[in-house]
């Protein structure tokens, strides 16, 4: 039997070229992660090596951006972490989402006491307080550049969880999911093929929204000093560089700030959109 999927992702397509913040906003991020991607390629600057004769070089032809505390160029390091800042924001929100799309599915089909129980965990994981659970694994693991996103990802599924369990719920007594089970689809197969290809469409809107989330939680743990260790930097270990040199050179904070913005701002208008493109009652 072949899959049915909903909505027609060729008509969201059309519907989100319809909206330019969000055409934009994409456009943003792409020229951001190429940006990040080529510059320390092909910049004659390393991002982590000194220079102690360029120290605090206010932004010129030689350094756009100026350089750091120990001379190094900040357009480099801001490049590289914005590098650090999408990656673990992906990544987290790739955990995330596989946790709670598997959880909530599974809770949504199965029903009763399977449903009770898995959704009753995801009560009780709700007053657990994770950012001080975050820390915590921080300092117990170290300052591990995997344990970042993989604590993130770890305890940022819950809603994901939550929104699909309520989608599952209305999908299971759907025509096509009535007649796949008269012909004796197997339950695995029902919600891998089935359920999971109609699912699609939220479950994209929401990692698109979770991402700038993790990006922000990752920036807070970046400025407490247990986030990325150095030589490396994300966005958010920069601005907390900048912050000790806010009234004599306001270039350190401001660059990677706006930097840290741009991306959450995008990410937050290109999740608008795909939300609006992928509501099939937006067809017009």
């Amino acid at each position: 039997m072949n899959t049915v999927i909903n909505p027609a992702y060729g008509q969201a397509w059309r519907r989100l070229k319809r909206r330019p913040a969000a055409l934009i906003a994409l456009g943003m991020l792409c020229l951001i992660t190429l940006l990040a991607l080529l510059v320390p390629l092909i910049s004659p600057f390393d991002f982590a090596t000194p220079d102690w004769d360029e120290i605090f070089q206010a932004p010129s032809a030689a350094h756009w951006f100026g350089t750091d505390a120990l001379g190094r160029d900040l357009l480099v390091r801001v490049m590289w972490g914005c590098r650090i800042s999408l990656l673990v924001g992906l990544a987290a929100s790739v955990i995330s989402v596989l946790i709670g799309v598997l959880w909530g599915a599974a809770a949504g089909y199965a029903g009763g006491t399977t449903d009770s129980l898995l959704m009753r965990t995801v009560d009780v994981l709700y007053t657990v307080p994770f950012i001080p659970l975050v820390i915590v694994l921080t300092v117990v693991f170290g300052r591990n550049f995997l344990l970042v996103f993989i604590a993130i990802g770890a305890v940022s599924w819950l809603d994901v969880a939550r929104i699909v369990r309520g989608q599952t719920l209305s999908l299971k007594n759907r025509e096509f999911i009535e007649a796949a089970r008269a012909l004796g689809v197997r339950d695995a197969t029902m919600i891998r093929r089935h359920l999971l290809p109609n699912l699609l469409g939220i479950v994209i809107v929401y990692a698109t929204l979770t991402v700038p989330a993790v990006i922000v939680f990752e920036a807070f743990l970046s400025f407490l000093g247990l986030g990325v260790h150095a030589p490396l930097a994300s966005l958010g270990t920069l601005v907390a560089e900048g912050a000790h040199h806010l009234k004599s050179y306001p270039y350190l904070l401001t660059i990677p700030a706006l930097f840290l913005t741009l991306i959450i701002v995008s990410f937050g208008y290109l999740g608008d959109g795909l939300r609006d493109a992928l509501d099939p009652h937006e067809a017009r």
